[in-house]
């Protein structure tokens, strides 16, 4: 696990231009604390392909420094990630001739280009973004995982490309600035997060999960290699489909023991974590080191339920108390570590859980993609009852519920799963959004019409072509499925996944020098959920049915049956008392007021929520989060 950059320029000195790659290694070296790695093919007119890599060993720990090489050093590669079927790829290629020299996965991919080309890219199982540099061909090849689990940035400038696994290395390039992308913004007013392939920065790009390019001579060549498909169906009995699902996840797991440094697990107190957990402890010989995160609000904490897991399997297990304080202190952080504008607030929580874990282990195991894999959230199963509802007179959807909505506020000091209050609210919402948008209809922190108040008319103006809602219907009339369930999960694979999740759990260990591993998204596995019979995912109000019945048997009582919750945090308490003045003194004649939002709309919201009249938690949330960015990068 590592940090990459690197560049092709037209012009410049061999000094010059060792000097700017310096520059970008030392911005991401947060990412590779254990060495640095450099590479230089400087051509006879000027200019030349430079390649940068920051080293966090974990595999090969002598001989795997990089860059890498093929055996007649015509091939470059820098590579950030794990490849867990090297082994296998190596015996291929070892038969074939290839000569390795090191116990590197990075060395088989370099082989496999040789073989491949581009192509290689679908023979990888892993998490990958890794850079190749031709030297015959003057051709740079950039490929990113099939999730998106590791970032990889990108902007053309002065007929060259610059790239590298952050965006702040980017910026340290001379000539690459940072201008703010309206759009973008818009977006992330919405959906909590930026979606792929935009940044928050106008012209630079995130390459987008499962894609590869090609870079020649000035032109970028764009190409998708991988996606879920979710026809045709699986058949089989339900006891089969389970069996054979046990064995596909545990085999995830064991692939991803394998380290030449201490490994752990995240263990939230949830199915998909305690499954995790489980089989990594029927596959160890030693005690499982667990790591959790809790709260002072004893109604978001679940401690006591991460706590009979690891109780279960023996684990030497740590906890950490997150209090109003700690998510304070590290807010800055949090924008600086994710580059981009970021709104979930569970971020805050991961820093404090990775920086604690960081401390006993090297990686740790975690239970992401479950949810996005076999339909743990509660939307999927209300959507079919929003959709009842919006069929009701209107004076029902568009008069009464909406009056109940603005009469009685959401409690905020329990979790939104928990307050039918805060149903309510989201049902006046969900009438005016389409199910096809289910990601905006249920989880949006501002909807269309709330952004339209929100927004200055100029910046309104310039964000557009911003529809949040056109985005996500795009991605899932794209899925190649039937069921209206598969197709939200599809859009949901290749926007909130990328985007939002995968994003706060690299950047929040990468911050702390950690890897983080999720068996979930291993893609064998994932192209087998996806053609699981939707009966399989949901049943009635019961997400992930099929994974819940396959692992039951090794979970503490009631862990498996128990419902889906999101990982929330006590905003609502936090904003109306202990950070409220900083909420109020950081978003008054601000950035965002001067250029963005409407100075009247910003203070109404806070007043409605000091005063109790509606809880805008989260709202406020992203409003400081987008402040500290703009501060930070653009102000």
């Amino acid at each position: 696990m590592c940090g990459i950059c690197g560049f092709v320029a037209t012009r410049g000195g061999r000094a010059e231009l060792t000097e700017r790659l310096d520059r970008l290694c030392a911005a991401i070296a947060h990412r590779g604390p254990d060495g640095q790695g450099l590479y230089a093919d400087a051509f006879a007119d000027g200019g030349g392909a430079w390649l940068g890599h920051r080293r966090l060993a974990v595999i090969d720990l002598v001989t795997g420094d990089q860059p890498l090489f093929n055996e007649t050093r015509s091939l470059a590669i820098v590579f950030n990630g794990e490849i867990y079927n090297f082994k296998e790829l190596r015996e291929e290629l070892v038969a074939k001739g290839h000569v390795f020299t090191t116990r590197s996965d990075t060395e088989a991919i370099i082989h496999l280009y040789e073989e491949m080309g581009p192509a290689c890219a679908t023979r990888l199982r892993g998490m990958f973004a890794l850079a190749i540099w031709d030297a015959d061909r003057r051709e740079l090849f950039l490929a990113r995982d099939p999730f998106g689990k590791k970032p990889l940035y990108y902007t053309e400038t002065d007929g060259g490309i610059v790239f590298g696994s952050e965006i702040k290395a980017l910026l340290a390039f001379p000539g690459v600035s940072a201008h703010l992308d309206a759009s973008a913004v818009a977006h992330y007013l919405t959906l909590q997060h930026v979606p792929e392939p935009a940044t928050g920065f106008a012209g630079i790009k995130s390459l987008p999960a499962g894609h590869t390019l090609t870079w020649r001579e000035g032109r970028a060549c764009l190409t998708r290699y991988f996606r879920l498909d979710y026809l045709p169906k699986l058949t089989g009995s339900e006891d089969a489909l389970a069996e054979e699902l046990r064995q596909r996840v545990t085999e995830a797991v064991r692939l991803r023991l394998v380290a030449d440094v201490p490994l752990g697990a995240h263990l939230s107190g949830g199915v998909d974590s305690g499954i995790i957990t489980a089989v990594m402890a029927g596959l160890t010989d030693r005690p499982v080191r667990t790591f959790s995160i809790g709260f002072a609000e004893e109604a978001f904490s679940e401690t006591a339920k991460a706590r009979a897991v690891a109780g279960r399997f023996g684990t030497e297990h740590t906890e950490f108390t997150l209090r109003f304080d700690d998510a304070r202190a590290v807010m800055e952080d949090v924008a600086a570590a994710t580059d981009m504008p970021f709104a979930d607030p569970s971020a805050l929580a991961a820093w404090h859980l990775c920086k604690l874990t960081r401390q006993h282990v090297t990686v740790a195991l975690n239970g992401d993609g479950g949810d996005e894999m076999f339909a743990g959230y509660q939307r999927y199963w209300l959507d079919p009852l929003a959709d009842a509802y919006a069929r009701l007179p209107n004076v029902v959807t568009r008069r009464l519920v909406p009056w109940l909505a603005n009469l009685i506020s959401s409690r905020g000091d329990v979790p939104v799963e928990a307050d039918w209050r805060a149903g309510i609210a989201r049902l006046a919402q969900a009438v005016r959004i389409p199910r096809t948008a289910s990601l905006v209809r249920w989880g949006s922190y501002f909807s269309p019409w709330d952004r339209h108040a929100l927004l200055r008319p100029e910046f309104e103006r310039a964000s557009r072509p911003a529809d949040t809602v056109a985005l996500y219907e795009a991605f899932y009339a794209a899925a190649n499925a039937e069921a209206p369930l598969d197709h939200n999960l599809f859009a949901d694979v290749s926007v909130y996944l990328p985007g939002d999740l995968l994003v706060k759990a690299d950047r929040m260990a990468m911050a702390h020098a950690l890897e983080g591993r999720s068996p979930f998204l291993d893609s064998e596995l994932a192209s087998f959920a996806a053609r699981l019979p939707v009966r399989c995912k949901l049943r009635g109000r019961t997400g992930k049915y099929l994974l819940r019945k396959a692992f039951a048997h090794l979970l503490p009582t009631g862990i498996a049956s128990q419902p889906k919750r999101g990982f929330g945090l006590p905003l609502a308490g936090w904003f109306k008392g202990p950070l409220r003045e900083f909420a109020r003194d950081l978003l008054t004649n601000s950035h965002l007021t001067r250029n963005i939002a409407r100075p009247e709309a910003v203070a109404a919201l806070l007043d409605a929520h000091e005063r109790g009249q509606a809880d805008h938690g989260k709202r406020i949330y992203a409003l400081v989060m987008l402040e500290l960015w703009l501060r930070r990068y653009l102000a």
